[in-house]
Formats: C-alpha cells, structure tokens, sequence
C-alpha cells in the first residue's frame, strides 16, 4: 500500500542540522505513527512521504517554510520581572504558556535573565532551520474512520 491521503504511517527517522548533528531520532524506540494528510508532521516531510510504501528509505530536505517556519525576531520580547512573580527561580531554558489575542495558547522559552527583566522567544526551536531527515517506511495501513475524525492515529 502506498502513503496517500489518511493513511495511517510508520516511520522511523532521523532528524539532523546542517551540521550533520543528530537532532532527534526514532532509533532505538517505537517507529513514529501519523495519519497522512491531517498536518500531524512538518508538511515538508509529510509531503515527500506520499507514494512511498514499506521498506522506502528517503533522504528529505526541509526548508523552513515546509518545516517550523522562518525565524520571527518580533517573537522575542524582553518582560519585566514581575510577569513572573510567584515563580522563585527563573533561568534559561525554562518554558511558559503566554495567552494570544485569539485566546489560544503560545509557548516561549526563556533565552536571557537580566536585573531589568527576562527575554523570552515565542519561535519553535527550529525556526528558521533547515531540516535534513532520513526516513524508513516502517508499514501503511487504512486509517479507521474514527482516526480520520479525530484526525490523529488511535
């Protein structure tokens, strides 16, 4: 069976920078699942996956306009410290849940602590890069109706 249009996929991947560093990798665990077609992986790799069937290896490329998106400098903003007050201890790394104006829900990470105030970034981590993935096509089946519904494998 071919990867089309709710197809349910496994895949194992590795994920790598331009540096050729290994990012993040499915080796080792469980194959990666995902219903073709319902955005649930970067569109840049979902969409050089159809067509393909079981046993396929692929070497895919992904800009980052089919990846996490391009790097947005107006999602880096410098807070005072009392947008963080009842936390004790804030650091580099650390993540929080900002509201949107559209009531949904941003994450942004903590990049810098300064005496004057804490500058957080609301890009993915990989915004802005390009994505080099190697992938096997582990199996492919029908999805069930319910997982087109819900738009996820069960």
């Amino acid at each position: 069976m071919k990867i089309e249009r709710n197809s349910v996929v496994s895949i194992h991947y590795t994920l790598k920078d331009e540096n050729g560093e290994v990012i993040d990798t499915s080796d080792g665990q469980e194959p990666l699942k995902y219903l073709a077609g319902a955005n649930n992986i970067v569109p840049g790799l979902e969409n050089a996956l159809f067509d393909l069937e079981v046993g396929a290896k692929k070497e895919v490329t992904v800009e980052p306009s089919e990846g996490y998106g391009d790097y947005n400098a107006e999602l880096v903003q410098k807070l005072p410290k009392e947008m963080f007050s009842g936390i004790d201890t804030i650091e580099v790394g650390m993540s929080f849940q900002a509201p949107a104006e559209n009531g949904a829900v941003h994450y942004v990470e903590v990049t810098k602590v300064e005496d004057d105030g804490v500058t957080v970034d609301g890009n993915h981590l990989l915004a802005g890069k390009t994505l080099y993935f190697s992938v096997s096509i582990e199996d492919v089946r029908e999805a069930t109706e319910t997982e087109i519904a819900h738009g996820h494998v069960h």
